[in-house]
């Protein structure tokens, strides 16, 4: 497990949704992934709504929130990146070539954010911290470990995130690259790949997004469980290296990844 309660500039900090139904998406993800919540408290920008911190072992891991007016019909996860000042890191992805979808504003007494489009279409959040730095809890089961990047261009997307963030490419399987933030050490020690990778870029056909992963402790039970609970399981529970991995909807349609950490030993033991 990593605890942490700071993120250098440049390093995925945070992750969290907005839903149609947020009491329903309480129940939903505190019944599947175990966790507990801080608030309500107000919605960044004070917009009407509450926003809940979900909680593991009494440290932050996530945000679930009510669906401001005017937002798409279907939710998702979004994923925030740590910046040392979220107007500046606007500019500087207008002038890379993304779109500003919500200016810089603040979001008392947590921090300052801004909302943001990549040139291909995928959404993010930049956030400047105050008293929120971001996710205590990482790499262990009910928490986030890995935010992914589905896109349809993948140079034009290395190139802006360099741009950006700084972040470095690196091809890890065909179809697959690493963004590496030279100079972070992240992670965990006996990961598979550098400590330094802060997300993963995959090639895709469709629409370009992010997406958010969570460590799970059992990935056929949770997503036996998440049917149970209303939602459904886009992605049957399959091996991965080093991992059983599921994709899951929860009932209002935002997506999420599942993924079980398996034993070396176990690995490849299973039928897929």
């Amino acid at each position: 497990m990593s605890n942490r309660d700071h993120y250098p500039p440049g390093v995925p900090c945070w992750v969290d949704t907005a839903q149609p139904d947020l009491p329903a998406a309480l129940e939903f993800y505190g019944a599947l992934l175990g966790w507990q919540f801080a608030g309500p408290g107000p919605m960044p920008g004070d917009p009407p709504g509450e926003y809940h911190v979900a909680r593991i072992r009494g440290r932050d891991v996530a945000g679930i929130s009510s669906l401001p007016n005017g937002a798409p019909a279907i939710p998702a996860w979004t994923t925030h990146v740590a910046v040392q000042s979220a107007n500046a890191t606007a500019h500087r992805a207008r002038a890379a070539g993304a779109t500003v979808v919500v200016e810089p504003f603040d979001a008392h007494p947590a921090g300052r954010m801004a909302v943001l489009s990549d040139p291909a279409g995928a959404v993010f959040c930049v956030w400047e911290a105050r008293d929120r730095q971001g996710a205590q809890v990482l790499n262990e089961p009910s928490a986030w470990a890995m935010s992914r990047l589905d896109t349809a261009d993948v140079d034009a997307a290395k190139a802006f995130y360099r741009d950006v963030f700084g972040w470095e490419s690196e091809l890890f399987a065909p179809g697959v690259e690493l963004f590496r933030l030279p100079g972070y050490v992240g992670g965990e020690p006996q990961q598979p790949v550098p400590r330094d990778v802060v997300a993963v870029l995959t090639a895709g056909e469709g629409d370009s997004a992010w997406n958010v992963d969570f460590w799970i402790d059992d990935a056929e039970s949770a997503a036996a469980r998440a049917r149970e609970l209303g939602g459904s399981v886009i992605v049957e529970p399959h091996e991965v290296p080093g991992f059983v991995n599921t994709v899951i909807a929860d009932p209002a349609g935002a997506v999420v990844s599942l993924s079980q950490l398996l034993d070396p030993a176990a690995a490849g033991s299973r039928t897929t």
